[in-house]
Order: structure tokens, then sequence, then C-alpha cells
């Protein structure tokens, strides 16, 4: 998708001009994996003008495959971002509506062709925000890699201002029944009890805020991995916000056994945070390709590298 966002820290009320950035959970995820040399492919339906194209590119030119990518519709979908700074935070406004992926449909891609030879397949909690059509292609897909055998990770992510098609119980149908087909659930408090109902036991992270200590979110974890048993590893990431300059950053990961946690990071000067949970799951998956025997290890990678994602401007890393 494209995003559009006034220069530095100005307001909207303040722009005359917006800066260019292309980016999107899923993409976002696929730009940090080509960084580590991972070969991957992003999937997705874009327009067939000269917005779509400049979108292709951008992932072209950042290494990630678009020979997948089907073509059709009118319209890239756009947010605009005001970036925060210091007590006053950022601002998302989408416009998503009759995009090229908000009007796609069952049967427009081939996914036996798509996952041909593949082994990982990624999607987040955004696409089945968009429409009942993309979250229906998300179905078709997760059924699609689970019957190759693949291995399929989410991104809950949760976004209040996408889901606008169903009511809260459709919502929770639809999330419950494609997160049934995952083997790695990452999110965070809020993306549990969202989607799911499903809260830390025994804290309240709105009053205790980046105090809350890790082992905290154990029964986070649990509760996930008993609503979805075919899950190996649930992982909350933890942010605590000081400011819309300064945050706290730390991850934990559930293997149904062993809890793994990382340090508390000191994230401050916050140049961009947009982008910074699909650097962590980018970072996840390939410290888990990496270090398949050493889940600490893979976690502590994907915590790193989303704190230096909160150094560079743009979506993607």
């Amino acid at each position: 998708m494209l995003r559009l966002a006034p220069q530095g820290f100005l307001r909207f009320s303040q722009a005359n001009n917006f800066d260019v950035v292309y980016g999107g959970g899923e993409s976002n995820v696929a730009v940090s994996l080509a960084n580590y040399g991972v070969d991957v492919d992003f999937v997705t339906r874009l327009p067939k003008n000269d917005i779509g194209e400049c979108a292709m590119m951008e992932m072209r030119k950042r290494g990630v495959g678009v020979d997948k990518i089907v073509w059709g519709g009118d319209r890239l979908g756009i947010y605009f971002l005001e970036t925060g700074a210091v007590s006053r935070g950022s601002k998302v406004v989408y416009d998503r509506a009759h995009s090229a992926m908000s009007e796609i449909k069952s049967g427009m891609i081939d996914w036996d062709q798509v996952f041909d030879g593949a082994e990982w397949f990624h999607w987040t909690g955004i696409t089945p925000a968009i429409s009942q059509g993309s979250a229906d292609v998300c179905l078709e897909a997760l059924k699609a890699a689970s019957a190759k055998g693949l291995t399929i990770s989410t991104d809950l992510n949760y976004r209040a201002k996408l889901w606008k098609y169903c009511d809260d119980a459709h919502r929770e149908a639809v999330m419950t029944e494609l997160t049934s087909y995952c083997d790695i659930i990452l999110g965070n408090e809020e993306d549990a009890e969202m989607h799911f109902g499903i809260k830390p036991e025994g804290i309240s992270v709105q009053t205790e805020g980046h105090n809350v200590k890790a082992e905290a979110f154990l029964s986070v974890c649990e509760q996930m991995m008993k609503k979805f048993p075919r899950a190996k590893k649930v992982i909350t990431t933890l942010r605590g916000s000081i400011s819309a300059s300064h945050n706290t950053w730390a991850g934990v990961l559930y293997d149904g056994t062993t809890l793994f946690q990382t340090r508390q990071y000191q994230i401050t000067d916050i140049v961009d945070r947009v982008g910074g949970g699909d650097s962590f799951m980018g970072g996840l998956i390939y410290g888990l390709l990496k270090y398949p025997e050493d889940d600490q290890n893979a976690l502590d990678f994907a915590v790193a590298a989303s704190c230096l994602k909160h150094t560079i401007k743009g979506d993607a890393t």
C-alpha cells in the first residue's frame, strides 16, 4: 500500500506536501527477510497503473520476488501518517475502500502455483480486516498452505479502524478460523483481547504500562495455545509507551513448556515506529530458520532487529 506522510513532525493541518513510502504488513516482513538473504516472494493484488507498478518496483528493488503478484482493480490502498513526538501521539487515517486488495475474490490467485517449492507462509490480521473478500482469500491461502505442509505464521495485528465490514462476533469468528491454521502466532495483549477475548491474568496493561513484567504474559500464551492447539510457539511483544519519542521494547516466546524472554530495551528519540512489529516478525522468522533449536537466540535477534527499525524512516527495513 501507499503511505503519505507530512514531512518531519508536521501535523496534517500544517502539510503542503506528503512524503511517499510503499509498505504494508506482509510486504515489510518480506523486505526484512530479503535483507537477511532469505529467498522470499510477495503475494498481493495491485492495480495495473503507474502507482501499482511503483509499488511492485519498490518490492523488486528491495530484493523481494514479485512474479506472484496478480494485477487488477483500480487503485492502491493508502494510509496517511502524522508522526507524533513527545506527548503528541501519531495519527493514522486509512483510505483503503475500493482498493485492488479490498476487492479481491476467491479464485483470483492460484495458490497451488504460489506455494510450489515454498516452505513458509506468513499473513497478518490486517489482510482479513480489509474486506470479506480479502478474508476469504486469506482462508483459501491458509488451506492450500496447510495442505502442502508449509510452516504458517501470523501477526494478529488488530486494527480497529479497518474492521468496518462486520460486527465483533463475525470478526472473532474470522480470526479464530484463520489463526487455527498457524504454527507461529505473534500478537500483543491488545491483539489477543480484541480478537479472542484473551487477557493477561492478574494485571492491567492499561494502568501498569511499561512496568509490566514479561512473566505476566505467560497466561496469555497459555490461553492462546489452548485455543489454537496447532500452534507450536506463541510470541508477545512488550511495548511500553513512555512518550511518542521514548518506548521500552522486549519480547516473550512460549513453546508450550518454556517461557523465553529478552532484555528490555530503552528506545529513545524514535525516528519511525511504524513497521516495528513487522521488522520483529521478519527477524523472528529468520531467527527460527537460522537457529531452529535455539528459540532464545531467535527471539533476541527479532527484538534487536526491531529496535534498529525504530531508528529508520519508512515502513520497511
